[in-house]
């Protein structure tokens, strides 16, 4: 599907939906149609959240004169430029250039509890698994679950496992996991049923940073395991 079909999402908002299924070419349709939108941003657009194959636009109802409904005044505008906006993004160089980010992680041990089952139930050695997992190219397709919690895409398809049957109580902040085909990384401390394998020391979610999340959607995201004296000197860096 080129074309979103656009539904409303309450009385505040627009969601267009490319379609009902994770994958990564609509998802890239998502955060380049979100760049193209941002670039011409209209006075009543409050936001634009992308998710896996949705991108919902909210409104400021207020900025619409009483000749129409806000929500079908904003669809007619949205429908009058799609043309123009399914071009720009369609062409690579008119999209923005993703951010690359490295999460330094150590993997296994307390900070990955769970490092030894994957290895076990994907037929891998630990050390395969944190190879495969070092070695994949992700990008964060939609933020979501807690603030700052990023959907990865990318994950090598050997290590796609099924999320624990009983979720932990307690996964600590930091910590990298594995859930279905993604991964993810837990921005606070908070119950979770994702697979541990290893932590960050570096912080996903600040309320008093600007921005207040380190990762954003559409950001490329790369793995680097690190031993225990690299992650202390990460710790103390962090912000």
């Amino acid at each position: 599907m080129t074309t979103p079909a656009i539904e409303p999402l309450g009385d505040a908002a627009l969601l267009l939906r490319w379609g009902e299924r994770i994958d990564p070419d609509l998802n890239r349709r998502v955060h380049a149609l979100a760049a193209a939108l941002d670039v011409i941003r209209p006075p009543w657009l409050l936001d634009l959240v992308p998710a896996y194959a949705t991108l919902a636009l909210y409104l400021d109802t207020a900025a619409f004169g009483p000749a129409e409904p806000p929500l079908a005044a904003a669809e007619r505008w949205l429908r009058a430029r799609l043309a123009t906006l399914a071009d720009h993004r369609d062409d690579p160089a008119a999209t923005p250039s993703a951010r690359s980010i490295e999460i330094p992680v150590r993997y296994g041990g307390e900070d990955g509890p769970d490092l030894d089952a994957v290895a076990r139930d994907s037929g891998l050695s630990p050390d395969d698994v944190v190879a495969r997992h070092t070695a994949g190219d992700y990008h964060v397709a939609l933020l979501g679950f807690a603030p700052g919690f990023p959907y990865l895409l990318g994950l090598d398809p050997m290590l796609a496992l099924p999320r624990l049957a009983t979720p932990r109580q307690r996964v600590p902040a930091g910590s990298v996991a594995i859930g279905g085909a993604q991964t993810g990384i837990y921005p606070r401390e908070s119950p979770g049923g994702w697979r541990i394998i290893g932590r960050t020391p570096l912080v996903l979610f600040d309320p008093l940073r600007d921005p207040p999340t380190l990762l954003a959607p559409g950001d490329r995201v790369r793995f680097v395991a690190v031993g225990d004296a690299a992650f202390a000197t990460h710790a103390r860096e962090r912000r």
